[in-house]
């Protein structure tokens, strides 16, 4: 187990949570920004002190986030506004959360401005990519399948393998998880990476044409993944080692 002092701070960007009044509680109570407990557990089991952040959009407080920050996690959640890469026609609110949008665009950019390691999850490698000028597929449904293929089920299977992915040989990623070929993952969303922005690089597609793994190039080490690997980290190695690499290279 990593001692306290060779545990490199990790900066955890909120989810947002509305509690809905219930017979216990009729009041409204205030929004919640929460981290899930598997999160914070797979950082501490890699050996990193995990902290959570607060939402903000004022520049010299994510300043000074970055500054203590040895690597920053976004994790998943809402759907990312895709008024955001232009998109005009009406979007469901209720999947969005604009508050997130807007603090996790400042802190991204922030973030590879510094050079600081980035470890983005499901919805935070689709803002990712949305931070660097990319656009996203609100719907995979709607995608087209490779000849002779169908969609895997990309709705939640969580705590189980959903779908294997490729890996392209050379990258980042590949060299994280020491493996060539295709490796098994778990799934839970309905909106992928689209358009690529600016020197974001695709590393990992399931074997249905999803888009899954994404890099940015010039980066000491920051990696967007599709999946879950909070959920499977005690049992997939290959996900146990996305959590290791991220805290080895926030402490190095």
């Amino acid at each position: 187990m990593a001692s306290a002092d060779d545990r490199p701070i990790i900066l955890i960007a909120p989810r947002l949570e509305q509690p809905k009044p219930c017979l216990q509680m009729p009041e409204r109570l205030a929004p919640e920004e929460t981290g899930a407990t598997v999160f914070l557990e797979a950082i501490l089991a890699a050996g990193g002190l995990p902290l959570i952040m607060t939402l903000t959009e004022d520049e010299d407080v994510i300043a000074r986030y970055i500054e203590m920050a040895d690597g920053i996690a976004i994790p998943g959640g809402h759907d990312v506004d895709p008024a955001l890469w232009g998109v005009e026609e009406p979007y469901d609110e209720r999947l969005l959360c604009h508050e997130r949008d807007a603090f996790e665009l400042k802190l991204i950019k922030a973030a590879l401005a510094a050079h600081k390691p980035l470890f983005a999850t499901c919805r935070g490698m689709q803002i990712l990519n949305v931070a660097l000028g990319g656009t996203l597929c609100m719907d995979v449904p709607s995608l087209p399948v490779p000849k002779g293929k169908v969609h895997w089920r990309h709705l939640p299977i969580l705590h189980d393998p959903a779908h294997p992915i490729a890996v392209e040989d050379g990258s980042l990623l590949s060299c994280v998880l020491d493996w060539q070929g295709e490796v098994q993952v778990n799934s839970s969303h309905h909106c992928c990476v689209d358009k690529l922005g600016k020197g974001v690089r695709l590393t990992g597609v399931a074997t249905d044409g999803v888009p899954e793994a994404i890099e940015v190039e010039g980066q000491p080490f920051c990696l967007g993944v599709q999946w879950h690997p909070e959920y499977t980290w005690r049992m997939l190695e290959t996900d146990f080692k996305l959590w290791r690499a991220f805290v080895d290279a926030a402490r190095g």
